[in-house]
């Protein structure tokens, strides 16, 4: 599994990617910031780790897209790290619809504990400085528990 060390360094590298332009061009109005996810999963009686805290960060590219990385603590009590991007083309009411795809690690039934693509359905809520991200993870056999994921967000400026 890979350290918290090199996953911070991975996580460094991909926000250099996205804030590559000068600091001037940079929208934190785009930034939005969270501190992990709360799975409620679907086989209550294995013992799994509901509150997933950690960090990440998701940046609107425009309405349609944005790019996400982060760590946090899964379900196995084991340190996780995420890079992705959400597309989310479909809008009800406050409601933006799509999925988020990228790659996971840190899951020791899974890979390995390597990294693995992913893509999951996704619904987000933003209002001002606060949104929610709300996501169907679906079980796969053994590997990875089936859950609702909900991540709440914040941003710091509107």
């Amino acid at each position: 599994m890979m350290s918290i060390r090199t996953s911070a360094h991975c996580i460094s590298l991909f926000l250099m990617c996205c804030f590559s332009t000068a600091y001037a061009e940079v929208d934190l109005s785009k930034a939005w910031f969270n501190v992990g996810f709360y799975s409620a999963h679907f086989d209550t009686d294995k013992g799994l780790r509901n509150a997933n805290p950690g960090l990440g960060i998701e940046y609107a590219l425009d309405d349609k897209w944005r790019v996400t990385a982060g760590q946090f603590i899964n379900s196995d009590n084991e340190n996780s790290n995420y890079l992705g991007a959400y597309y989310q083309p479909w809008q009800v009411g406050d409601i933006k619809v799509g999925v988020v795809g990228g790659a996971f690690n840190g899951y020791p039934k899974a890979f390995n504990g390597g990294w693995f693509p992913a893509v999951l359905p996704v619904a987000s809520w933003e209002s001002g400085r606060v949104g929610l991200n709300v996501t169907f993870v679906p079980p796969l056999k053994d590997r990875l528990y089936g859950a609702i994921s909900f991540q709440l967000k914040f941003r710091l400026k509107d």
